[in-house]
């Protein structure tokens, strides 16, 4: 195998293409990039059987070959090679890499013991590149972290006529987002749901976002059940996290007629102030009255903090304790200036409700985004 390519072009490449793979694998082998060469390029391919990479460039390309080589390690030296046209060329069991005057030599690993790429089945529907990666940052900060309960560390999609939602929750919090989904014209009756690894679909949001839009296939075949992402000549594919998401939908209330209003970034930095004399896992209480909010933390017997700032008040004084780190999350998801922050009922009197929290365009106009973000109070984690 033989070629020659533009270095930011392959750089860039290899990059995208281990960007998924893990740190660590059990399997020496999955850590590898697949490089073919052929008459219209360079495919780069990863995969570790859960997760798949693979996108073409353009190259001139002298003799057509396929060699897998240490992925992490040629991503790193692609990234530091002189600004220069990069030569590959292979040898046996040996490739080299020059560029300039930087000239590397590297051991192939075994081409035939390498598993095959998964194959995609036709696009199921496309989205707007932008907004689907607004809608992933919103909601995946929601998503739990903790493996003991898989089925809660992804983000499940819901497809539903022309319209895609993103739920995440971790048992705490639960975050909504809807965007416009494009079928196709192919109108279907049934909902289609896919719970993906919330890393994964980040990584997709973040490499595709300026892309226009992203065609999405959701396919099942050989009792494997996928997703596939694809734009601009890349394609992402995830295995699907199996089991049965839970029914937060229901948490969210139809209407509220307790709330208030508050502007965005004043609710940011008073809780950062205030959160500093907290000790960890500590919540910050927050009365809301017809005088404004107040935030109060009663850290130790050394430190303890307090301030007010301005708020609206429709409805009832309410006073709620919540996880700073929890409703900063939420806050920084609300893209407007000012945030409502409504609050829901219980049976008992004493115990409010999970808090939701909007956008809001204005002191006095509901915003127009459909990010919906449900918030447990900490009395209720007890």
């Amino acid at each position: 195998m033989k070629f020659q390519v533009n270095r930011d072009v392959f750089s860039e490449a290899v990059s995208f293409a281990v960007k998924l793979l893990p740190q660590r694998t059990t399997l020496p082998i999955l850590s590898g990039v697949l490089i073919q060469a052929n008459d219209d390029g360079l495919v780069l391919s990863s995969f570790d059987y859960e997760v798949s990479s693979q996108t073409e460039i353009q190259a001139d390309v002298e003799e057509p070959g396929t060699v897998l080589v240490s992925g992490r390690l040629l991503a790193e030296i692609a990234g530091r090679l002189p600004n220069a046209p990069v030569r590959v060329s292979t040898e046996e069991s040996r490739i080299s890499v020059s560029c300039g005057s930087a000239s590397f030599t590297l051991l192939s690993m075994p081409v035939e013991e390498y598993p095959s790429i998964p194959e995609i089945d036709e696009q199921s529907g496309v989205v707007p590149a932008e907004e689907f990666a607004a809608a992933v940052a919103q909601v995946a900060v929601a998503a739990s972290r903790d493996d003991v309960t898989p089925v809660i560390t992804g983000v499940q999609l819901e497809v539903r006529e022309n319209n895609l939602s993103l739920v995440a929750t971790d048992r705490y919090r639960v975050a909504v987002r809807e965007l416009d989904w494009d079928g196709g014209g192919v109108a279907s009756e049934e909902s289609v749901a896919a719970l993906v690894p919330a890393r994964t679909l980040q990584e997709v949001g973040k490499t595709f976002g300026h892309s226009g839009t992203i065609s999405v296939s959701i396919t099942s075949r050989d009792d494997r059940e996928l997703i596939a992402f694809s734009a601009e000549k890349k394609t992402v594919t995830s295995l699907l996290i199996k089991g049965n998401f839970p029914p937060v939908r229901r948490l969210f209330p139809e209407t509220v007629d307790n709330y208030a209003v508050v502007n965005t970034a004043e609710l940011i930095e008073a809780t950062r102030r205030v959160a500093l004399v907290l000790e960890r896992e500590a919540a910050l209480r927050y009365s809301f009255s017809s005088d404004g909010l107040t935030l109060e933390a009663i850290g130790s017997e050394q430190a303890q903090a307090s301030e007010t700032i301005d708020a609206i008040l429709t409805g009832d004084d309410t006073v709620v304790s919540l996880k700073p780190q929890f409703l900063l999350d939420g806050l920084g998801a609300v893209h407007s200036e000012f945030v409502r922050i409504s609050f829901t009922k219980t049976e008992n009197p004493n115990k409010p409700g999970p808090v939701l929290i909007t956008s809001q365009s204005s002191r006095d106009q509901a915003g127009a985004d459909s990010f919906r973000y449900l918030l447990q109070p900490n009395l209720l984690l007890r």
